[in-house]
């Protein structure tokens, strides 16, 4: 419908948010069409006019509650066609072999990897800033944190967003099915820097992703390789996974 104006969906999941979002678009679009001409219509029709004389009215019990039932009625069936999506997507996180823990501080995005253990909080630990590296083809279960403020983790073509929360670790996931460098924001206004705080995606096909794996997580800590962005070259922003921190 009006996908030419959202960024491209790269989400296995997104198609269903977007046609929830148009649908409230439209309802919302019509509904405010139908009020504003409503009145322009009152304004044009009830202007004061030489010799006519104001008239106070009580109301309309019936308009009354029909305008009020209506909205109710469309938000219960907006709230019942929103379940399934909401359930499959925010719910149920799938099982996965990719297990990313995301921290957002003020004013960037920490990513950590765990290492050859498959455990975080370890020695072997590896953690990037404002870059997260992932497969494509894969469910990516990413546990986000704060450690000061609310920041929201948000990637518009994956149609993800989270808020971190201090104190808490919030479970979330994605796939995408597209390779690329994706846009990280932070969706919440956070403190004086917010509008810096960018990160990036990098979503690699499974051939690139072991190798960055094998270069950068797997690798020991005084390796010299930059890390591969998706598609097998380096980005500038990426760091040697000699500055990891542990």
């Amino acid at each position: 419908m009006l996908n030419w104006w959202l960024p491209e969906n790269v989400s296995t999941y997104g198609a269903d948010i977007d046609w929830l979002f148009h649908l409230i678009y439209w309802i919302t679009g019509i509904t405010f069409v139908l009020v504003a001409g409503a009145l322009i219509g009152f304004l044009i029709v009830y202007r004061r006019r030489p010799g006519r004389k104001a008239r106070f009215t009580h109301g309309n019990t019936t308009l009354e509650i029909v305008w009020t039932v209506v909205p109710t009625l469309i938000l219960v069936i907006l709230t019942m066609l929103s379940l399934p999506a909401w359930s499959r997507i925010k719910m149920h996180v799938p099982e996965s072999d990719v297990h990313i823990r995301v921290t957002g501080k003020q004013f960037n995005w920490e990513v950590t990897y765990p290492g050859p253990d498959g455990k975080f909080d370890t020695e072997d630990d590896r953690t990037f800033d404002n870059e997260i590296h992932f497969p494509v083809g894969k469910p990516v279960v990413v546990h986000l944190r704060s450690k000061d403020v609310i920041h929201s983790f948000f990637v518009p073509s994956f149609r993800f967003k989270q808020d971190a929360v201090p104190g808490r670790e919030i479970r979330q996931w994605f796939e995408i099915t597209k390779p690329g460098k994706y846009e990280v924001p932070c969706a919440e206004l956070c403190g004086f820097g917010h509008s810096g705080m960018k990160g990036w995606a990098f979503a690699h096909t499974a051939d690139d992703y072991e190798k960055w794996l094998v270069a950068n997580v797997n690798a020991p800590a005084a390796s010299g390789e930059s890390p591969p962005a998706a598609g097998g070259a380096a980005p500038a922003e990426a760091k040697a996974p000699g500055k990891g921190k542990k």
